[in-house]
């Protein structure tokens, strides 16, 4: 896939781009001029950093968007075992959006679900561009019961614009199976890690979002609506995005600080779609310590917390 460029990167792409010239005068003309390479490679890692620390929240759900940041599929390539992927929900389908099935990440044997999108026209087509239809609802919730079954963990991988939301799902009951697997994921007695590693849009993401700890990568996000159609909706124009990122308060660090998610997992300079590898390393790590964490806790205890932590969201009290 060619390298894809977001606008606020320019200045690293333009320092690289420099770099690729000054090595291949090097080696053009036989000149060493290795002390004028270091200090590129340090100005690019310092230009990195800055300009990502910095960061607006529409340039965040920017980076969230990123065509060459890792999905569910690539994770699993990368750092689970033995992976058996389980198809259908034996009523409709198998919805290419929603993947699944026994994995192993580090110690632990797990179920993973996560969203699926693709990288070009043909894979984005077959997965709907990541927007699952009722049937991947329904073979997510048909794998956490298998899970429950056999007392396996569930993980489940949030990257998701939201649910399809065109007649066939309307046809298929998309409202139904969202509602159904918010019902049941109360109720299962094994450890639910949630990890946000792109968008986390709308009732999409949580129809596979709710558990005992919800992780999420340092620039994905997680929203009610998409930045665009809460534009559309407030200034009637899809223009005011940025605007609109702000106020939903969807970043990370929002999230945290709002107590909706429970840990950020720091991405590597660049974000992951830089150092996949690196990035897919955090986020093993900090699966396997929550995993770790949760075994510890009696399962009835478990689902009280759980149950808990959700009712506790969004209460506010009213003064004077």
């Amino acid at each position: 896939m060619p390298p894809f460029t977001l606008p606020f990167e320019k200045p690293v792409v333009e320092l690289e781009e420099k770099l690729r010239e000054l090595r291949k005068f090097s080696e053009g003309h036989d000149i060493d001029v290795s002390a004028e390479i270091h200090k590129i490679e340090e100005k690019i890692r310092a230009t990195r950093r800055k300009i990502y620390e910095d960061l607006t929240p529409w340039q965040q759900v920017q980076i969230a968007r990123h065509p060459q940041r890792p999905y569910t599929r690539d994770y699993i390539a990368t750092v689970m075992r033995d992976f058996v992927e389980l198809h259908g929900d034996r009523v409709h389908a198998d919805d290419q959006a929603v993947v699944g099935g026994f994995a192993t990440i580090g110690a632990h044997r797990v179920m993973v679900i996560g969203t699926q999108k693709g990288r070009d026209t043909k894979s984005n087509l077959q997965c709907n561009f990541g927007c699952a239809y009722p049937e991947g609802y329904r073979k997510a919730l048909r794998l956490m019961k298998l899970a429950a079954k056999f007392n396996v963990p569930v993980v489940t991988l949030i990257d998701t614009p939201g649910a399809y939301p065109g007649i066939q799902s309307e046809e298929r009951h998309i409202a139904e199976a969202i509602a159904v697997n918010l019902r049941e994921m109360f109720t299962f007695p094994v450890p639910m890690v949630v990890c946000v590693i792109g968008e986390g849009g709308s009732g999409g993401a949580l129809g596979i979002g709710v558990g005992d700890r919800v992780l999420i990568l340092q620039h994905s996000y997680y929203s009610v609506i998409s930045p665009e159609g809460c534009a559309a909706i407030l200034w009637k124009d899809r223009a005011y995005a940025d605007r609109a990122a702000a106020a939903l308060k969807l970043t990370a660090k929002d999230l945290l600080k709002l107590g909706l998610v429970d840990e950020i997992i720091p991405e590597p300079d660049g974000g992951a779609h830089a150092d996949p590898a690196a990035a897919a390393a955090a986020l093993a790590g900090a699966i396997g310590r929550t995993l770790d964490t949760l075994g510890k806790i009696p399962k009835a205890e478990l689902l009280d917390a759980r149950y808990a932590k959700f009712r506790a969201m969004g209460v506010f009290t009213e003064g004077a």
